[in-house]
């Protein structure tokens, strides 16, 4: 299960790197207007269709392969959990303190005594 898991996030990411590259890679939509005019051959690697609908195209593609790695993801992490083989926690040790008693601790020292009224003496009279 963890070799699947691993090839999955390897899947995503490479899928999220040409996600990236993908949409750094196409033109905006003002670029249409400077390749009528001559700085931009439009129809030189794609046909004359341009570059937009190739790229448009590998653009979805790769975000249908994330979101499907980001669903696999998510479907092995569900399964590791209800397996038991996934949480952190699961193994660690109920007291992590050597010699420390589980239970709550309980109070030895006395009560405190009740208080006395203070001696009237010593006020100041109004």
């Amino acid at each position: 299960m963890i070799n699947l898991h691993t090839v999955i996030v390897v899947v995503q990411v490479l899928s999220a790197l040409a996600i990236i590259g993908l949409v750094l890679v196409q033109h905006g939509k003002g670029a249409d207007m400077g390749a009528a005019f001559g700085s931009g051959a439009s129809g030189s690697l794609f046909g004359a269709s341009g570059s937009s609908n190739f790229l448009s195209k590998a653009t979805g593609v790769a975000a249908a392969i994330f979101f499907a790695a980001t669903l696999g993801l998510a479907f092995t992490a569900n399964r590791s959990v209800a397996t038991g083989n996934g949480g952190v926690m699961e193994s660690a040790p109920v007291s992590s303190v050597p010699g420390a008693d589980p239970s709550p601790a309980t109070s030895t020292a006395p009560a405190p005594a009740a208080p006395t009224p203070a001696d009237k003496s010593n006020q100041i009279p109004k």
